[in-house]
């Protein structure tokens, strides 16, 4: 579920990016008004429930397996990461986007290329970082990770 939902957000987000470019670069009233209301429809609709659900099926994943959520720096990056991309797509994407769509829709230019080019692209590149570390599993376990836990400490008693 977990790699369906990542792979979900990195999709809408390309896609985000491929509206948010066209909407900034093209000299089509019309284009730049089909583009952000698109943006919007993903936005409102598609993306943040995609990340909700890559949030909380990778903080089950983690809590549910040996990588744990604090025993790996890769694991705990992804988290704070992904945790930090949501709140961005709450609280700067999607206002960024409604803001064009108004400004748009009333007849007026794209007020900032910023509004529908900055939250994907900044998104998109951590959805790779993410991707990479998760792959390549660097930097080791923390200091959690690394303290032995009480039961194999203790040696196996003779029956």
């Amino acid at each position: 579920m977990h790699v369906i939902a990542s792979a979900g957000w990195l999709g809408l987000t390309l896609g985000l990016l491929a509206l948010g470019i066209t909407a900034a670069t093209t000299r089509s009233p019309a284009a730049v008004e089909s583009s952000v209301r698109a943006m919007k429809l993903f936005a409102d609709w598609l993306l943040l429930p995609v990340a909700f659900l890559t949030l909380l099926s990778g903080l089950l994943l983690s809590l549910g397996t040996v990588w744990g959520l604090a025993r790996y720096r890769w694991v705990y990056t992804k988290f704070w990461l992904t945790l930090a991309t949501t709140t961005a797509t709450v609280f700067a994407l999607r206002p960024g986007v409604n803001s064009a769509v108004t400004a748009v829709a009333a007849g007026g230019p794209l007020p900032d290329a910023g509004d529908v080019l900055f939250g994907p692209v900044v998104s998109l590149s951590a959805y790779v970082f993410m991707t990479v570390i998760s792959v390549l599993k660097p930097w080791g376990p923390t200091r959690r990770g690394r303290r032995p836990r009480a039961s194999a400490r203790r040696a196996p008693q003779d029956t």
